[in-house]
């Protein structure tokens, strides 16, 4: 119940068909239960009487409930499936539209992994358990109670047995009930890392194959996937008495029943079809109790998914946010005493960092491997807030932004290009969903990309998945030429050249300053090259920054003057002479 609530309004577009469903399905139970008083009646006056007339009729009527009932289940069965699929649909929408909209801690935190599980396998078990629960739920419950209310204007005295059993049977199914819940949560969870460890190894199949640590690898895998195996053995278990429970007792009870309905018989106290029709509404019970039995277990599992598809769509904007949609100032960038430290994280990240950085200007990062950089890129378009200070830009905090507003005024080339399966237009149009065609082409040529995509085929050009059918340094291009697209006031290159040769690295940077006079630009790099002639260059060393210029950078740092002699080894020579 505590996720009803939640989702209630995926509901609403389906509320006529979640009545008819259930509906349809208790008028089949009616028809169900009053066929056995049909056999009876037909034992009792058709076949003990010898008339052939009368069973005739019964068969009929047998007959007519079996059509009617079967146009009715075929009924319920398609209604429940159209609100089952609509309802899936609609919370599918609003949790891949939460998933996109989460802030990158919450990201991180949630898994990309546990998103997409979400998103495929707990979506498709509670689609499941709706379309169950709109025709079992009510369905099996009447047809329990009814064929006990039934058996006893049939006969009281042997129906006693129904009101010993039903008890009985209820308590094992809702005591593995109980028993599997916590089960199924652990199961999911557990896939979840399976999923993880699957992923992570497919996506650096390179790398691993590279270090040889495939063995290393399967081993993880192969644990993980013991551990839910373990669980699902566990489950099953306890899972697996159910059937065998629930049958054992109402075999007991049948035996019962017939034992007893021979002895009334025997002494002319009850009719033959009398017993036959008490026999009949017991074993309609077991056929409920089972398929109400499996129906928990399948609402079991979804319970467990949708807990686990709520808890997302529960989480709210971490982040403090502004309305502010235009800046001021001569600033583009200024970062006041910032602190930055990632949840769970012993040490911070990045620490009293103090820059500016003023319109139209070129600012160069440059660092160790996880020195920051990346990390200082991601608080300009507040993707992070820092814990401590301040950042600024276009001379407003960026705690006072609209996010959506701040981020159009932004275009950012990632360390990782990332392409999706489409063409080269359709890729180029998410930097500007109106650019024409003339602006992709001068993109295109700024980026130092129009020859190869003319050569595949101009801006129809087929990209497949992951920038499929391009090499790393064309697709870093054609992010480059994404970028470029939007015209934005601030681009940001986060190691966009590491895959470019130096001529075409000193091209792409020649066309973007020729191209972007008045754009401020920031430029992530592990070549000094690349950002030896920024207007501010800003050395990151353990979150620590320094800010200077190639010049100055030289004299006083030894860290960066290190990093740009072994790169040049002709000013080195030159240097040390």
């Amino acid at each position: 119940m505590r996720y009803f609530r939640l989702f209630a309004p995926y509901l609403r577009g389906s509320r006529l068909r979640c009545v008819l469903a259930p509906l349809f399905k208790m008028l089949e139970a009616v028809l169900e239960l009053f066929t056995p008083l049909v056999v009876a009646r037909m034992i009792d006056l058709g076949i003990g009487a010898g008339d052939k007339n009368y069973v005739y009729k019964m068969v009929g009527l047998l007959a007519l409930f079996a059509a009617v009932g079967l146009a009715f289940s075929l009924t319920a069965q398609y209604f429940a499936a159209g609100a089952s699929v609509s309802f899936t649909q609609r919370l599918r929408s609003a949790l891949f539209g939460r998933a996109v909209h989460l802030t990158d801690p919450q990201t991180n935190a949630v898994g990309v992994p546990t998103l997409i599980g979400r998103m495929t396998g707990d979506m498709d078990t509670v689609q499941t358990g709706v379309n169950l629960s709109l025709r079992l739920l009510l369905r099996s419950p009447f047809v329990v109670a009814g064929a006990m209310i039934m058996a006893f204007t049939v006969d009281a005295n042997a129906a006693v047995t129904f009101a010993v059993v039903i008890p009985l049977l209820s308590l094992i199914v809702f005591g593995i009930l109980i028993a599997t819940i916590p089960l199924y949560d652990r199961i999911r969870s557990a896939l979840d890392g399976v999923l993880l460890t699957a992923r992570e190894s497919l996506n650096g199949v390179r790398v691993l194959r590279a270090f040889r640590v495939e063995r290393l690898l399967t081993k993880e895998f192969k644990e993980k996937n013991d551990r839910l195996t373990r669980l699902q053995e566990a489950t099953g278990r306890i899972s697996a008495l159910l059937n065998p429970l629930t049958i054992l007792l109402i075999d007991l009870a049948i035996a019962i029943l017939i034992y007893r309905g021979a002895v009334r018989v025997d002494r002319g106290l009850l009719t033959q079809g009398a017993v036959v029709a008490l026999y009949n509404y017991m074993a309609q019970i077991l056929v409920e109790l089972i398929k109400f039995a499996n129906l928990v277990i399948t609402i079991t599992k979804s319970i467990a998914c949708a807990g686990r598809i709520g808890s997302v769509l529960e989480l709210s904007a971490s982040q403090r946010t502004g309305s502010a949609s235009e800046g001021d100032g001569a600033e583009a960038i200024r970062f006041d005493h910032v602190t930055f430290t990632y949840e769970n994280a012993g040490d911070a990240t990045l620490r009293d960092v103090n820059f500016c950085v003023r319109r139209g200007e070129t600012v160069g990062i440059i660092g160790a491997t996880g020195s920051g950089k990346s990390t200082l890129i991601d608080l300009i378009p507040a993707f992070y807030t820092a814990e401590q200070g301040d950042v600024f830009v276009f001379g407003k905090n960026t705690k006072d932004w609209d996010p959506a507003s701040l981020r159009k005024k932004i275009a950012i080339v990632p360390q990782r290009s990332q392409l999706v399966k489409g063409t080269v237009r359709s890729n180029l149009l998410w930097g500007d969903p109106n650019a024409t065609e003339a602006a992709m082409i001068e993109a295109l040529k700024i980026a130092q990309a129009y020859d190869f995509v003319m050569e595949k085929g101009g801006l129809d050009a087929p990209v497949g998945q992951a920038g499929g059918g391009f090499s790393g340094g064309q697709r870093q291009r054609l992010c480059i030429a994404r970028a470029l697209v939007r015209q934005a006031e601030l681009l940001i290159l986060d190691d966009s050249f590491s895959a470019l040769d130096y001529v075409t690295d000193a091209a792409v940077r020649r066309g973007i300053s020729q191209a972007c006079r008045d754009t401020t630009v920031v430029i992530v790099s592990q070549r000094t090259s690349s950002i030896l002639h920024a207007d501010q260059i800003l050395l990151l060393e353990d979150g620590v920054c320094t800010p200077g210029t190639h010049a100055s950078l030289m004299r006083t740092s030894s860290v960066y003057r290190e990093i740009h002699l072994t790169q040049f080894e002709e000013e080195a020579t030159a240097h040390e002479a």
